[in-house]
């Protein structure tokens, strides 16, 4: 798959920036754009109005079910000083691109990279692409490094003069995505006064088609988790997708079930019993041993009852994710692997990423699972009596 990273402060993301990322996938080629906030950058004072983890929360909230963009957090893991070759050497181990990523930074940018932490490195890790931010100047300076220039729109609004206009208490809401624009009223970021600015109420959205419920769940996901278990759980879903379009499978549904699967994990055992319970089934000696293992089944149940999902295939994927089960359909085997192998995960054998693109389903999916019980193995750990139940019928079918 090919790459482009996108960094920024995101202070906050607003319509250029997902105009730039779209215009990168469109013209460009790429397959997807990792929007990567910066905890701090090396050439600009502290970001102003907004915690890294309210800007973070703003991107999340602004590309729910659009699965050409996704968001890395490693340079808020990171904390301190974000610097770009970090960011390229780390994300180039962990997703293995089709050759270079592409690093898309502003023509504003231009004058300062030499500035930048090892501008050689970078541009030798990556294919730099300069967008354009302002209408091009005839003294424009040169960029003496390998790079492309991207004929985008120039959409005239920085993040900058958002932010004065919402203090200021000007018109501002339509520069940003809808997502964001909730998170700043909510949390009156920027100096954001519900009361002098007057926000509006969203009317009701009679709609009811698949993508909208994808949407409403991962905001209730984004919402109810924290920061790395969501990031985990958009992860799994991008994974579902890219795996489902691979496979044949409808890819909503996989993004579906991926965005959903660990949506109870925030509840304590005693609810997550509760809600187990209602999809009918008793608990196994391993669910009443260990009760966090029920978030699969409440997580199904709650999808179901909350959001009106009754695709069963949808619902099997989720609800069988942690322990498996003998006839495990398509989908569950892609949320099942995906769950698994996705690219926050540390640790991850590389040589099960490079399968997830290139090898058949069930070969995948029997690599997938073997090293999930060699490392619970490993760990001393119980396997659960759906797992096992699994590995014999896949052992009987070996055999005729």
């Amino acid at each position: 798959m090919k790459y482009a990273i996108l960094g920024g402060s995101f202070n906050p993301i607003h319509i250029g920036h997902l105009l730039l990322a779209e215009e990168a996938l469109s013209s460009l080629g790429y397959d997807r754009v990792i929007l990567v906030p910066a905890f701090k950058s090396p050439l600009k004072s502290s970001a102003e109005g907004a915690s890294p983890y309210d800007r973070m929360d703003m991107l999340a909230a602004s590309i729910a079910g659009d699965p050409k963009l996704t968001i890395d957090n490693c340079e808020l893991a990171r904390e301190g000083v974000s610097y770009t070759i970090d960011t390229i050497k780390d994300i180039t181990a962990r997703y293995s691109p089709i050759g270079k990523p592409g690093l898309i930074i502003g023509d504003d940018l231009v004058s300062t990279f030499n500035k930048w932490r090892n501008p050689e490195e970078i541009a030798g890790l990556a294919d730099i692409i300069i967008a354009q931010r302002f209408p091009k100047a005839e003294d424009s300076p040169d960029f003496p490094y390998p790079h492309k220039t991207l004929n985008n729109n120039i959409i005239n609004i920085a993040s900058q003069q958002i932010r004065e206009k919402i203090s200021k208490g000007e018109a501002w809401r339509y520069y940003v995505p809808l997502g964001a624009r909730h998170i700043i009223e909510d949390r009156g970021l920027y100096g954001f006064n519900n009361a002098k600015d007057g926000a509006p109420n969203e009317p009701a959205n009679g709609k009811d088609c698949l993508h909208e419920k994808i949407v409403n769940v991962e905001n209730a996901v984004r919402a109810d988790l924290d920061f790395e278990k969501f990031i985990h759980s958009r992860n799994t879903a991008l994974l579902s997708w890219d795996l489902c379009r691979r496979f044949g499978l409808d890819s909503q549904k996989g993004y579906l079930a991926g965005i959903a699967h660990d949506m109870c994990k925030f509840l304590g055992d005693r609810e997550l019993t509760r809600l187990a319970h209602e999809d009918g089934k008793s608990l196994s000696k391993l669910e009443q041993k260990k009760p966090a293992l029920l978030h699969a089944r409440a997580s199904a149940v709650l999808l179901q009852k909350n959001f009106g999902i009754n695709d069963r295939d949808i619902l099997d994927a989720i609800r069988y994710h942690t322990t498996g089960f003998q006839d495990m359909n398509a989908l569950a085997k892609v949320v099942y692997i995906a769950d698994k192998i996705e690219l926050s995960r540390t640790s991850i054998d590389p040589a099960l990423r490079e399968m997830s693109q290139n090898s058949d389903l069930d070969t995948l999916f029997s690599a997938v699972l073997n090293n999930t019980i060699s490392y619970l193995k490993s760990r001393q750990l119980d396997i659960s009596y759906g797992t096992k139940r699994l590995l014999a019928a896949m052992s009987n079918r070996k055999k005729t």
